[in-house]
């Protein structure tokens, strides 16, 4: 008995406001998923205004986060070394990936109502929510293990939503090929943090920085092994080139407003967890990973751009693939400053870049993909073309998407893109990475012919009639909070660095 009351309590306290972002967005999608099964057919809609809801409220519960750093899931012996961590960098992500999906759920809303008997909305609603919740659990992650399950958590429900649409060919195509290299990028992962597992004897990002640098003289070849792929890995989420190719048949095949989830979700859940492992958990490696960052951003960014460019307004889909290619080329910006960690002594202001950038990209990206959704309301092939004189048929729209090319063109007046890749070049720069300085501005620059010729065809006389473009409430709510975002931080593109936060960890 003395042994027994010897023995240490291993029932761990729960910080439950600290985890309520993700669990109150889990939660909302399993009322969903029981509320379907008694709605009738035409109370339907209401699951997704719910759903929006709950998206909200999930986002405003980072509010009573902000005071200061809390952990929860923590060893017994070392409250230092946790599970879970909602610090500033956590916030700022999760603000982004809720921030996101909200944003998504009000393109949705309009989608299913357009294709009413396509999409089952109580099976939509719940992978989307689900999707969210591992989404946002992912950056306050801080071991291996709930890393990887919160990126599957992330990313099953996501080939679903790819595939959703009943009787559509190109979908169940695009959802197989998303599920195919997504399974080979986890696989890969799993096998690295296996191999560093085997080498540190841990799982928690801090412990494996500290042993990973006094490993075994025998296990050290074992130990690069782990840490490369598990970089590799993480470089399929980001749709790093070569492991891109999912992207543009997946955007095209998957419902618009997944479409645009992805690019902007889906990305925050790949860098995130890509800066997790290289500045938090293998630091002791920057000498392997920051070479191989520069190299894949250099890469992606020029593949990206091309593939871009070689689009035809006329192809169908091709405004969707010109946004696919874009999004691959704007992965490659993102990745600069995480590379440039590898070189920076302060490599948490080099990740606030990356930070920064996303956050600017999220909120131009969708807005962008928002009137994308309304145009293809009417041009079901949303050719580049079907662009032609949107000006004239829905003014306000076509300013907006041309606020939203110029911003991720990083032209005036979208002041806060150009602010958001003079940090990304900044971070190059002063970590000495001149040649990936100077490979980014030819990027810029043959971005700059694609976004300009979509942006000038908004505003050329229209080919037929020009009939107004009827907008419904969602789709006005999803570009209006876009559009109002930009312009607020184009005025004072300062706030998105001072959020974004010079140390996040």
């Amino acid at each position: 008995m003395s042994q027994l009351a010897a023995a240490p309590s291993v029932v761990q306290s729960v910080d439950w406001l600290a985890i309520a972002p993700p669990t109150l967005t889990a939660v909302v999608g399993l009322v969903v998923l029981v509320a379907d099964l008694f709605l009738p057919e035409h109370r339907k809609p209401l699951l997704g205004w719910l759903s929006v809801a709950g998206l909200a409220a999930a986002t405003a519960l980072l509010l009573p986060l902000l005071d200061g750093d809390r952990s929860t899931f923590c060893l017994t012996g070392d409250t230092r070394v946790c599970s879970y961590t909602a610090d500033h960098f956590t916030l700022v992500i999760q603000f982004l990936v809720l921030g996101g999906a909200l944003l998504a759920a009000l393109l949705s809303v309009t989608a299913l109502k357009d294709e009413r008997g396509r999409l089952p909305e109580g099976e939509f609603w719940f992978l989307l929510l689900s999707s969210a919740a591992g989404a946002a659990l992912l950056p306050a992650s801080r071991d291996l293990a709930t890393l990887v399950v919160a990126l599957e958590v992330a990313s099953l429900p996501a080939f679903a939503l790819v595939g959703i649409r009943h009787g559509d060919r190109r979908s169940s195509e695009a959802a197989l090929k998303f599920f195919l290299s997504s399974v080979t990028a986890t696989a890969v992962s799993l096998l690295g943090i296996s191999f560093v597992y085997a080498t540190t004897g841990t799982l928690y990002l801090t412990q494996v920085a500290d042993r990973i640098q006094d490993v075994d003289g025998q296990l050290q070849t074992l130990a690069q092994t782990g840490v490369v792929l598990t970089l590799i890995g993480f470089a399929f989420k980001t749709a790093a080139v070569p492991f891109h190719f999912w992207v543009p048949d997946t955007y095209v095949g998957a419902p618009l407003p997944i479409a645009a989830y992805l690019s902007v979700v889906g990305k925050a859940v790949g860098f995130s967890g890509l800066i997790l492992v290289t500045v938090v958990a293998f630091p002791s490696y920057a000498d392997v990973w920051g070479p191989a960052l520069a190299a894949l951003a250099a890469l992606t960014m020029t593949v990206g751009n091309v593939g871009a460019l070689r689009q035809q307004a006329t192809r169908a889909y091709s405004a969707v693939r010109l946004l696919a290619w874009s999004s691959v080329g704007q992965a490659g910006y993102l990745l600069v400053p995480i590379a440039s960690a590898a070189y920076s002594d302060d490599p948490e202001h080099a990740v606030g870049s990356t930070v920064a950038y996303a956050l600017m990209y999220a909120a131009v990206n969708l807005g962008a993909f928002a009137v994308a959704a309304l145009v293809g309301r009417r041009h079901a092939t949303n050719r580049i073309t079907d662009y032609q004189g949107l000006y004239a048929k829905n003014p306000l729209a076509a300013l907006t998407l041309a606020f939203f090319l110029l911003c991720l063109a990083g032209l005036p007046p979208g002041i806060i893109g150009l602010f958001a890749k003079v940090t990304v070049f900044s971070a190059a720069v002063e970590a000495g990475l001149g040649w990936l300085a100077v490979t980014m501005a030819v990027n810029v620059v043959i971005a700059l012919y694609y976004y300009l010729q979509w942006t000038a065809l908004l505003f050329r006389a229209p080919e037929g009639a020009t009939g107004k473009h009827p907008v419904p409430a969602p789709l006005t709510a999803a570009i209006t909070l876009t559009a109002v975002l930009g312009i607020v931080l184009s005025g004072a593109p300062q706030l998105v660095l001072r959020f974004a936060g010079t140390t996040l960890f």
